[in-house]
């Protein structure tokens, strides 16, 4: 029996999924897309085939539901939702960040099955990391299907901890940015030792992807890793002593609370009732 998959909301993130879903083989007549934007329904349905809709709850006729739109308009969608006459008690799965999957059960009706996602943005290229939360009522069956879903857009984890969640975002979630940061002040410095900024940028995307690389299929740990690469008294060695004597590690604990942090506040302003 065919899995029908709808998407509430057809942004950039669902669109990535919608596509690395077909891709893997989903046949595209088994997704359906609720969107409010004609223009987009229309890219939708030309790009991959899929149905579309402006009427959200027109997807709970469908197996699983992704919640795919901005956190701030979860719980409006989740009451209109729970407003439908339709019966059909489909698996939710959420892959807005910061909302708690009690609070969408709750805007839901009550005692209904949710699987809360922590994606990152290079979920979008196919090449994201994804962590991964189900509710005491989703089944064994229903977190397949989520891992299925989310598994198009890259890796996936399982957390058994809801709370963990905010760690994630801390870490993955938000990573990409910090990652991009630190490329973005090599390309400013490459230029200022004298590089042109084409070769500078070409120069460091190549490092960063090497790198990812190396560290993705290596048995050894990350410190094994920096210290192969740092000869005693070279060029590494002297980049590494200026990080460390500016106390990298604290800087890079302390932003990663502070992401934490803003987490857990994001998640107590979202949970509460309009």
């Amino acid at each position: 029996m065919t899995t029908r998959i709808a998407f509430i909301g057809g942004g950039n993130m669902a669109t990535s999924l919608a596509g690395g879903l077909i891709a893997a083989g989903t046949e595209p007549a088994s997704i359906m897309v609720a969107e409010p934007d004609a223009g987009r329904r229309e890219r939708l349905s030309k790009q991959y085939g899929v149905a579309t809709t402006n009427a959200n709850p027109e997807t709970l006729l469908q197996d699983v539901v992704v919640l795919s739109v901005k956190p701030q308009l979860m719980q409006t969608v989740c009451k209109q939702l729970s407003e439908s006459s339709n019966v059909k008690n489909p698996l939710y799965v959420s892959i807005a960040a910061g909302i708690r999957t009690a609070d969408i059960a709750r805007w839901l009706g009550g005692d209904v099955a949710v699987v809360r996602c922590m994606p990152n943005t290079p979920a979008l290229i196919q090449y994201g990391a994804t962590a991964l939360y189900a509710n005491k009522t989703v089944s064994e069956a229903q977190q397949q299907l989520a891992d299925e879903i989310l598994r198009a857009a890259g890796i996936t984890a399982w957390v058994a901890d809801e709370d963990l969640l905010d760690a994630v975002t801390a870490v993955s979630g938000s990573g990409p940015a910090y990652f991009f940061l630190l490329m973005e002040a090599m390309q400013k410095t490459a230029v200022n030792l004298g590089l042109d900024k084409e070769t500078a940028t070409s120069l460091i995307l190549q490092t960063a992807l090497g790198a990812a690389r190396m560290a993705s299929e290596s048995e050894l740990d990350l410190q094994e890793l920096r210290a192969r690469v740092t000869s005693k008294g070279g060029t590494t060695a002297a980049a590494i002593a200026s990080f460390e004597h500016d106390d990298f590690h604290h800087n890079v604990s302390k932003a990663l609370n502070a992401a934490y942090n803003r987490s857990r506040e994001l998640a107590d302003e979202l949970g509460k009732d309009i």
